[in-house]
């Protein structure tokens, strides 16, 4: 049986996947750490501390931009003890304004590999995160018309991806999961005895990476897709 027998979905991440964000993170991070370090305490490192923060507040905020920025607010006041001016935790709002209403930035070669899938393969995209954020994205993305469906979770984990299964009566042998994160987008396909494949991204999130010994497919490029299919 070849690959372009073996499944009858195909599903896509979005952040990193289809399109640039963590990027966008690293670069709100440096700029964070430029604003905040001149009142934190020497030997401080600020960065380190904001991605504690975040760890702390993962499952209370949530993944995203929003979280970020209230993690980042909270974590200036820390680190500071109270010492970062109103107008640094003015210019921390306006920096997440800013990325919540950036436009799409597709990665390359996205467009025309959904097109080839999607004429052999039902598709469905499932992202984390903030629902208006990644509402607006997939929306100004171009790319929705590609998806049967679209699912916007809180975590990516097996009980969140055998709901989403369930629900649209796909059964887990027959799926396959096209993602940047081994800890969100591969592990938890598998542990349902699904298939995924591994496409990296420059960038990888600190509290995505994950220690695992499994065995996975791993493209170079998105643009490999069509050729792994055997399409």
């Amino acid at each position: 049986m070849t690959a372009a027998e073996s499944f009858d979905v195909i599903g896509f991440d979005a952040d990193d996947t289809l399109w640039h964000s963590e990027d966008s993170f690293a670069k709100a991070e440096a700029t964070f750490a430029e604003w905040v370090s001149p009142y934190a305490a020497d030997g401080v490192d600020v960065k380190a501390a904001l991605t504690a923060v975040e760890r702390k507040n993962l499952h209370t905020f949530g993944y995203g931009v929003k979280a970020f920025g209230l993690s980042a607010v909270e974590a200036a006041i820390t680190i500071t003890e109270g010492r970062v001016p109103t107008s640094v935790i003015a210019q921390l709002v306006e920096l997440v304004r800013a990325d919540l209403t950036a436009p799409v930035r597709l990665l390359p070669h996205v467009p025309e590999v959904l097109a080839a899938v999607g004429r052999s393969y039902r598709m469905v995209l499932i992202t984390k995160g903030d629902l208006i954020h990644q509402t607006f994205k997939v929306e100004t993305s171009g790319l929705a018309h590609h998806f049967e469906h679209v699912e916007i979770l809180l975590e990516k984990d097996p009980e969140a991806y055998r709901k989403v299964l369930a629900g649209r009566g796909i059964a887990p042998a027959r799926f396959c999961m096209v993602g940047n994160s081994v800890r969100s987008d591969i592990l938890p396909v598998m542990a349902l005895g699904g298939t995924a494949v591994h496409v990296p991204y420059p960038l990888l999130w600190e509290l995505e990476h994950v220690e695992h010994d499994e065995h996975f497919a791993e493209l170079a490029s998105i643009a490999d897709l069509p050729a792994w299919l055997g399409l």
